[in-house]
């Protein structure tokens, strides 16, 4: 494991023994980077590709050993940010010395032999509850390389493979060195109105929507789109409408909802970043039954076919 902002892809998180993103038990292992950029990202330090510096209030105790050994003056232990981004050059000294949490290093490396080792550890959660691992984000495709040193490795162990992804990659790419390796592909499709996408995801929604078709005539490979529930963005009649319609033409068995998470919107702050203006609670109960019922509406109005929803 290597701290860098020269080694790419970094890793924020390996979360093992999970009960989702996936079948069965579970490796979840968090890239960083992403292509996109959704305003209502929850997981925002899996947004750039470098390491970053995180600064958590509550748990400093303001010894001051940061800023002895910043290189470039970048502690101010009487700010309430106690960063100054401007300075800061990310090389992680200050969390190295910190005794507590109060700062940490957002992203390490680590070696293809490595990251499969760590892997391996649970091979026998795996193949008893017929789970595996999950590779996730960020967007975890913009590394094919990678990925694919990483998945001949797990393939070779007979270990089940998925993976969670945005969509917006090079097909011909991901088909040839990611593709191959997968077994279940979660395909994460926001909103369907190509110059809302653009505004709200950071890209237009072009490329995505014509990965998604490509996929889903894929032999070999199970496809499952979802749709992020966003009240007032994603979980309006429109937009869940316009998608149910796209994925239909596209032979789509089935798809989930996906209830809005607002858990990472604190990180935003211990990055030194503005938080997006959009709600910290969970959608209530009575609100998710009102938006699972407008979806199944919609399937009704549309007549159509899929296998399951959920």
């Amino acid at each position: 494991m290597v701290i860098s902002n020269k080694r790419f892809p970094l890793i924020i998180d390996i979360k093992r023994n999970s009960l989702e993103d996936g079948p069965g038990i579970r490796s979840v292992v968090f890239f960083k980077g992403c292509s996109l950029r959704c305003v209502f990202c929850h997981n925002p330090e899996t947004q750039e590709a470098g390491a970053e510096i995180a600064f958590s209030p509550k748990d400093c105790i303001r010894c001051g050993s940061c800023k002895e050994v910043c290189p470039t003056g970048a502690i101010e232990l009487e700010s309430p940010e106690h960063i100054i981004r401007d300075k800061c050059n990310r090389c992680g000294e200050c969390a190295n010395v910190c005794p507590g949490n109060g700062l940490r290093t957002v992203g390490v490396y680590y070696e293809i032999e490595e990251l499969v080792q760590i892997l391996l550890q649970d091979i026998s959660f795996y193949r008893h509850s017929n789970g595996g691992v999950t590779l996730s984000g960020g967007e975890c495709t913009m590394y094919p390389d990678y990925l694919e040193a990483l998945l001949k490795q797990l393939k070779a162990n007979n270990i089940h493979t998925a993976l969670e992804t945005a969509g917006y990659f090079e097909y011909e790419v991901f088909s040839k060195k990611v593709l191959p390796y997968i077994d279940l592909i979660y395909y994460d499709f926001k909103i369907a109105d190509a110059d809302s996408h653009a505004e709200l995801i950071g890209q237009a929604n072009g490329r995505i929507i014509n990965n998604l078709q490509r996929l889903l005539k894929e032999k070999g490979v199970e496809v499952h789109p979802r749709i992020p529930l966003v009240p007032g963005i994603t979980a309006t009649y429109e937009n869940l409408s316009s998608i149910v319609r796209l994925l239909y033409k596209m032979g789509a068995e089935r798809v989930s909802l996906l209830p809005y998470n607002p858990m990472g919107m604190e990180m935003y702050a211990k990055l030194g970043r503005q938080r997006p203006h959009l709600s910290e609670s969970f959608m209530k109960p009575e609100e998710e039954k009102e938006v699972y019922d407008m979806f199944r509406a919609i399937f009704e109005e549309r007549k159509t076919d899929f296998k399951n929803i959920n």
